[in-house]
C-alpha cells in the first residue's frame, strides 16, 4: 500500500512527464492490466494497448501543458482526484492553431504501487482565446 507522499511522488511524477511530453516515463506508473477511460467514451485496456491508443496524441497534440489546481488523495483506497487544467493549441474547427483551455477531472486507482485504473472527465465547454465555447463533436 502507498503512503500519502508515495502517491504525492507519483502524482509528481505524472505531472513532469505529461509536461515534459514524455509518454515513455507517463507509461512507467501504470500497471500492466491498466484500465483507462475518458470522457468521449474511449477505452483501452492494458499497458501496451493505452500506449499504443495515447501515442498518436503525444505525436500529433504540439505544445499541451496541464497544470494541476486540486488534488484529493485517499491513501486507505489508494485513489486520487485531480482537478487539472489543460493549454494548448486548439484543434477545434474554425479554431486551429489559437490558445485553448480545458478543465477536467482524473481518477487514479493504485494497486501494487501503479495506476490500474484512469478515469478521465472533462467539462464540455472550452475557452479559446479567453472565451467560452461548448466543445464541437467529432
Amino acid at each position: 500500500m502507498l503512503s500519502k507522499n508515495e502517491i504525492e511522488s507519483r502524482l509528481s511524477r505524472w505531472y513532469q512527464a505529461w509536461n515534459s511530453h514524455d509518454l515513455d516515463e507517463v507509461m512507467t506508473l501504470f500497471h500492466e492490466k491498466i484500465r483507462f477511460e475518458n470522457w468521449t467514451g474511449g477505452r483501452a485496456e492494458g499497458k501496451d494497448n493505452l500506449r499504443r491508443a495515447w501515442a498518436a496524441w503525444f505525436e500529433n497534440h504540439g505544445d499541451f501543458m496541464f497544470s494541476e489546481e486540486e488534488t484529493f488523495i485517499d491513501v486507505d483506497a489508494q485513489k486520487a482526484l485531480y482537478r487539472w487544467q489543460l493549454d494548448w493549441p486548439s484543434f477545434e474547427r474554425g479554431h486551429e492553431g489559437k490558445h485553448e483551455m480545458r478543465r477536467g477531472v482524473d481518477i487514479l486507482h493504485f494497486q501494487d504501487g501503479k495506476i490500474i485504473r484512469k478515469l478521465t472527465y472533462s467539462k464540455t465547454t472550452i475557452e479559446i482565446n479567453g472565451r467560452r465555447k461548448r466543445l464541437s463533436a467529432r
